[in-house]
């Protein structure tokens, strides 16, 4: 083990130490931390997304803690540590590759991934998973669990056969979404029928190659971005977009799309 990374365990032991510890640290859960993991895990997404790499550097720092605060929780309640965890993950790469680290080789990257999803199923199996769909995280975005949800359904032949047969089906859901809103049937009933549009729209995406989670990041980041703008120009006019009509809202909109299509200044159109 490294003197970083050792370094690391035993800041770690001290900040839980019950006598001499930090408070905060001291009195944190798996369910406690488990938040702040994923929001660093989102973090380090975006560093990446931003190719910064001192940002991603420090990012994966804080990933890399958090994996050693949940490690310490464990090892302090008797159930694994931080080498178990780094052994378990060692071994499971070793098993899952024996082209690489066995006699097994030559496999195409399609034949790698058929074995690779083969040894994660007999995994699953032996981890009491029966179910095609057992083990698909709950906590992922909603989006990406739908996609890997109609993978794994797909595994077993369960799916559309095209995405046509999608689009068709996003047609019907829309239709019954719509059909609760016009019988003011409730939020209940809504909120069941919404969920199946973005169901199918999350696997219509599937089927044509395209990730919806990261279609949507890129769309939010693009409203954000024009509305920031829309704020600034009539920052600029001395108003407010609170202060303006859906007309001037419309106008300056078209402005902060035609802002982000312009070249930068001294750049040459292509």
């Amino acid at each position: 083990m490294s003197d970083s990374l050792q370094r690391l365990l035993e800041i770690m032991r001290q900040l839980r130490d019950p006598q001499t510890g930090c408070a905060w640290d001291r009195e944190q859960t798996f369910e406690s931390i488990a938040p702040h993991t994923l929001e660093e895990a989102y973090e380090v997404a975006e560093a990446v997304k931003l190719a910064d790499a001192a940002r991603i550097r420090d990012e994966l720092g804080d990933l890399l803690f958090q994996v050693v605060f949940l490690a310490r929780i464990a090892e302090e309640r008797g159930l694994f540590d931080f080498d178990a965890v780094a052994r378990g993950i060692g071994d499971k790469l070793e098993r899952r590759h024996p082209h690489v680290f066995a006699a097994q080789t030559g496999l195409t990257a399609e034949e790698q991934t058929k074995a690779w999803e083969s040894w994660k199923a007999s995994e699953r199996a032996a981890a009491g998973e029966r179910g095609a769909l057992d083990g698909v995280a709950l906590a992922l975005p909603a989006l990406t669990r739908a996609v890997k949800l109609g993978k794994r359904a797909a595994g077993v032949n369960f799916d559309w056969p095209d995405a046509s047969g999608l689009r068709r089906k996003l047609d019907e859901e829309l239709g019954e979404f719509e059909a609760t809103l016009a019988q003011a049937e409730g939020p209940v009933r809504q909120h069941d029928e919404l969920g199946d549009v973005l169901f199918v729209i999350a696997n219509w995406a599937r089927h044509l190659r395209l990730d919806p989670e990261a279609a949507l990041r890129g769309t939010n980041d693009k409203f954000q971005r024009r509305f920031a703008h829309m704020e600034q120009v009539a920052a600029a006019a001395g108003s407010t977009l609170a202060s303006l009509d859906a007309e001037a809202w419309g106008r300056l909109w078209q402005e902060a799309k035609r802002a982000e299509r312009a070249p930068a200044a001294g750049a040459r159109e292509p």
